[in-house]
C-alpha cells in the first residue's frame, strides 16, 4: 500500500472516517461515533464529513448518510495528494 498524501488541514479523524466508510460502506456520523475507533461526537464527525464533502472525498447519499467517492478511494490507496484539492474553510463549507 502506498503512503497517503494528506493535506495540512486534514485531521486524523478525516482518515478514520474514510477508512470506516471504506470498510463498512455508507455511514452516518452517528453510526461512526458509536464505533470504538472514534472518540469524537456525531456533531464533530458531521463537521469533518462536510469538509471531506467539500473536496469530494465523500458524498451525501441520503440525509446525513455518506459514501466514498472515487477520489476518496484513490486517497486511501495513496494515489492522490489531498494538497492538490481546494482548502475547505468554515466560511466555504458551511455557507
Amino acid at each position: 500500500m502506498t503512503e497517503r498524501k494528506s493535506a495540512y488541514w486534514m485531521k486524523q479523524l478525516d482518515e478514520r472516517i474514510l477508512e470506516y466508510i471504506a470498510r463498512d460502506g455508507m455511514a452516518t456520523p452517528r453510526m461512526m461515533a458509536r464505533d470504538r475507533a472514534f472518540t469524537a461526537s456525531p456533531g464533530h464527525i458531521w463537521e469533518r464529513c462536510q469538509m471531506l464533502y467539500y473536496i469530494r472525498f465523500v458524498e451525501p447519499i441520503y440525509n446525513d448518510m455518506y459514501d466514498l467517492t472515487t477520489d476518496g478511494i484513490l486517497f486511501l490507496d495513496g494515489e492522490v495528494d489531498a494538497e492538490h484539492y481546494p482548502t475547505p474553510t468554515p466560511s466555504k463549507v458551511y455557507k
